[in-house]
């Protein structure tokens, strides 16, 4: 049997084209996006973030409308946290951001909640009221203390 060019040029191409697939795959299932045209940067501030982690996602209602940037922690000891959200919303300046869990070990996420001021928040601005993130840690915690007090307070 002998080798065809043009046999060697197709499977070669269909080889190319699963490559291409794979990555276009893996860039979506990462969370990566290449540009942030159309998005802008909300920070806000946590006295604890739990196990939240770039790139987790940023809702309104359960619907994902950006993720989280970058992680840091402020002079104030607190962690300042970067969101890139959908530019095109309209988010009041009362909006809260709490930090959620999907299911009961699930992974971390940035629910924002609108409120009803008048004012927007622009690009770069601060979401002054925040929630942290339910530590079921100190749950339990709690719960075990007040078992060996007897339940009194």
């Amino acid at each position: 049997m002998q080798p065809s060019p043009s046999r060697d040029l197709a499977v070669g191409l269909f080889v190319l084209a699963g490559l291409c697939a794979v990555a276009w795959l893996s860039v979506r299932v990462g969370g990566l996006s290449f540009g942030d045209a159309d998005r802008m940067q909300l920070h806000a501030a946590f006295d604890q973030i739990g196990a939240l982690k770039p790139r987790a996602p940023v809702v309104i209602a359960g619907v994902k409308i950006g993720q989280v940037r970058t992680i840091e922690l402020g002079n104030d000891l607190r962690a300042h946290v970067t969101l890139a959200v959908d530019a095109s919303l309209k988010l009041p300046d009362d909006t809260t951001a709490a930090i959620r869990t999907s299911g009961l070990l699930g992974d971390q996420f940035i629910a924002l909640e609108p409120g009803a001021s008048e004012q927007d928040l622009a690009s770069g601005a601060t979401i002054a009221f925040t929630q942290n993130a339910l530590s079921i840690e100190s749950l339990i915690s709690k719960f075990a203390t007040n078992l060996g007090n007897g339940g009194q307070k």
